[in-house]
């Protein structure tokens, strides 16, 4: 059993963490014509292809309508564009456009960058070690999501 001091800790560590990424992503993403909720949907659209705006709301959290709102502005602004499924002509599939997967390698090129300087501190060893730990707990909150 793990004692409740350790991972009392390992939440606040886990929170702030999450916390300055999202503070340095939003700062980063100043320079880019897009909003921050709008980044997180085109990450997802980029990630799992072919996605429809109810799966992509499932997995940004957001109520249906106002992801809808989201990929309107995203395809306003031409980042994406919707698709009608080949198999089901009711169903409408969301694909990302050059000019939303150019921004995404961009931005994700600056954040990878930052986390590089950060990472100057620590040894290989501990980076790989850090990169398994996290990479098993997030596996493990996978498989055991309610």
């Amino acid at each position: 059993m793990i004692p409740e001091e350790l991972v009392a800790d390992l939440e606040k560590q886990l929170r702030r963490i999450s916390g300055l990424i999202k503070q340095r992503g939003r700062k980063i993403l100043t320079n880019y014509p897009i909003t921050p909720s709008q980044f997180i949907a085109l990450q997802w659209i980029v990630e799992e292809k072919n996605i429809t705006i109810g799966e992509l709301a499932q997995k940004i959290g957001l109520a249906f309508s106002t992801t809808t709102d989201l990929v309107n502005r995203m395809e306003a602004n031409g980042l994406v564009r919707r698709v009608k499924d080949e198999q089901d002509k009711r169903v409408v599939r969301i694909h990302t456009l050059e000019k939303g997967n150019l921004l995404i390698k961009e931005v994700i090129a600056v954040r990878r960058e930052y986390l590089n300087d950060i990472l100057q501190s620590f040894s290989y060893e501990q980076t790989n070690d850090l990169n398994q730990l996290l990479t098993l707990l997030y596996g493990t909150m996978q498989n055991n999501r309610e």
